[in-house]
């Protein structure tokens, strides 16, 4: 199916997107990939997907059969300063995207969504948790009335080798231990649900490939969540060394919540399921950074 498949991938250079990418270009797909930043070459296009102009024009350059939209405003900030930013990188982006779709002959559209959105009539903990809901909820609607072949996939908390944000949980204490430092974190009490980023990349390929999964929202997690402590321990003895993580050093962020994933609905529309479990995930990822110190 992907032999020649003209295939835009948003956020091409984010941790996610890079491991799509380079599973697309394995699987023979002609990949265009969109940044923020300058373009790597054939193929690479610099876009500012906030704009409505500019994404209309990419979208018309390439006319994708496939899209993959991972640009994202990622952050987990409490701050009235990052609503407006997390606004146009999250829905503003998206609906520029949908808008500009909609009437094309594109086969299916796959937006990345995330285990942070509310649930069970619960308001968002943060900015970013509620421009992702927005945009799913925006994505429904474009399927609805204009028949756009959207579905998104609400990612839990990606991990695994090469992840570019070495501040978020798993690189910060796999490079602190390796390192010999100990990671300062919070109680470590909050239960999340983690996914091995190779096993995110195969939902997102089954996703695009399956005309099933138009209009779905599917959560791509694993079903028992882990506590951050249990992580970190676990970490901890993947690692060696004399370094021991700091508990309590940190304060916790208002409205963290626990996760859950209903991975259940991904199994069933796309025959999708997690494979690689957290301990091997863990070990894999920290012979990456270990090498790459």
């Amino acid at each position: 199916m992907w032999q020649d498949t003209r295939v835009l991938v948003t956020g091409a250079t984010g941790f996610i997107g890079a491991h799509l990418v380079s599973r697309l270009e394995g699987l023979g797909a002609r990949v265009h990939a969109v940044s923020r930043r300058p373009p790597r070459g054939p193929g690479w296009h610099r876009a500012d997907l906030s704009d409505p102009a500019a994404t209309a024009a990419l979208v018309a350059e390439v006319a994708p059969e496939v899209v993959f939209h991972l640009a994202s405003e990622v952050t987990g900030v409490r701050d009235p300063a990052v609503v407006a930013p997390t606004l146009a990188g999250n829905l503003a982006a998206a609906v520029n995207l949908l808008t500009a779709l909609t009437g094309t002959p594109v086969r299916s559209v796959v937006l990345a969504g995330s285990v942070e959105e509310p649930r069970d009539g619960l308001p968002p903990g943060s900015p970013y948790a509620a421009a992702k809901a927005a945009a799913t909820g925006y994505a429904r609607m474009f399927h609805a009335l204009w028949q756009v072949p959207v579905s998104v996939l609400r990612v839990a908390m990606v991990y695994g080798p090469a992840q570019p944000d070495t501040a978020r949980l798993v690189p910060y204490v796999t490079l602190s231990l390796l390192r010999g430092r100990e990671p300062e974190l919070t109680s470590g009490t909050r239960m999340v649900t983690w996914v091995y980023v190779e096993d995110v990349v195969d939902a997102f390929v089954l996703a695009g490939e399956s005309g099933k999964a138009a209009g779905e929202v599917l959560d791509i997690g694993t079903a028992e969540p882990v506590s951050i402590r249990d992580t970190v321990e676990l970490l901890a003895r993947v690692v060696g060394g004399e370094a021991r993580p700091r508990f309590g050093a940190v304060d916790a962020r208002p409205l963290d919540r626990a996760q859950r994933s209903d991975i259940g609905p991904a199994e069933r529309v796309l025959g999708w399921r997690p494979v690689t479990g957290l301990e091997e995930g863990l070990r894999r990822t920290v012979a990456w950074y270990a090498k790459h110190l």
